[in-house]
């Protein structure tokens, strides 16, 4: 198991959109951007998002999952993360979207109507790839 280097924690305190690559029953990619956090005691990726979106669809069939983000504040700070969902779980999701999107918006709350159950994604990292410039 790889982890985040903690040089790297500061990209979940900003807003700091990721794309995140899952696949769908094809085999094909599906791609889609993102806000992300990250759980340091449990060292997992965490993404926020709806019980029935295909992301969502596609984790919950393959775990085979990947992140890609930039530093907002400077391009060329990178990071790639690759690695498997271990857990899909609406425990604590509808507050965490309410974090995310103070973090994001500066709302106190997700100002977006709820369609389906929020869910959080989580997904231990497997490889890490970073740079700095």
């Amino acid at each position: 198991m790889a982890s985040i280097p903690d040089d790297f924690h500061d990209l979940f305190e900003k807003k700091t959109f990721a794309h995140v690559a899952t696949v769908l029953p094809d085999d094909e990619l599906h791609v889609t951007p993102v806000w992300i956090d990250y759980d340091a005691d449990a060292d997992r990726l965490l993404i926020n998002t709806e019980r029935d979106r295909r992301k969502t669809k596609n984790a919950s069939n393959d775990s085979r999952i990947g992140v890609s983000m930039t530093d907002p504040d400077s391009p060329y700070r990178m990071l790639s993360v690759t690695g498997s969902v271990d857990e899909i779980t609406t425990d604590g999701a509808r507050e965490h979207i309410d974090e995310l999107a103070q973090r994001y918006t500066g709302n106190e709350e997700y100002q977006n109507p709820i369609q389906s159950e929020r869910v959080i994604i989580s997904i231990e990292p497997e490889e890490v790839r970073h740079a700095a410039q």
